[in-house]
């Protein structure tokens, strides 16, 4: 079915989460983000992360804006609702480039890209898609009933961006 946005529409925030048992059509933004979107080949239905850093370091609340929270926590709400793990198929967006580093260990979007990988191999999870890396940001819209995104490539740069 093609997208309605006047039909289950939902926008998912940066370090937040969505599953629900209704289709709904969820758009999100990235840049050096990543959203893991999960979906139950089975049931039909799925989920969408959106994390902005890697690790939680065990301070404060376990929110999702942490990769390794926001995937275990979007396996679980889906399991909840009857999923089985040996159904669920991941696409993995984001990670992108959008700011000018000389540091490795500061480019969060390789590092959240990564995360994803290894975390959804540890589950048996498949990734059936991805697109990741580059230098621009990314709009997804996700599809939960059929697990199809939408993407599109934000072309322009920080850089690129006069204020």
């Amino acid at each position: 079915m093609l997208y309605n946005p006047d039909e289950n529409s939902h926008y998912l925030l940066a370090g937040s989460l969505f599953v629900h048992e209704e289709r709904h059509f969820v758009t999100t933004v990235l840049g050096s983000c990543v959203s893991v979107c999960l979906w139950d080949c089975v049931r039909n239905r799925g989920g969408i992360n959106h994390y902005m850093l890697p690790f939680w370091n065990g301070e404060g609340l376990a929110s999702p804006k942490y990769g390794n929270i926001a995937i275990a926590k979007l396996i679980e709400k889906l399991l909840q609702l009857g999923s089985d793990k040996r159904n669920l198929r991941a696409k993995v967006f984001g990670g992108g480039v959008v700011l000018n580093v000389t540091n490795p260990f500061m480019n969060i979007g390789e590092r959240n890209i990564q995360l994803a990988d290894d975390m959804l191999k540890s589950e048996n999870i498949p990734i059936v898609g991805a697109d990741t890396g580059g230098k621009f940001g990314r709009k997804l819209i996700f599809n939960t009933e059929t697990g199809s995104v939408f993407l599109k490539k934000l072309t322009k740069q920080i850089d690129d961006i006069r204020l």
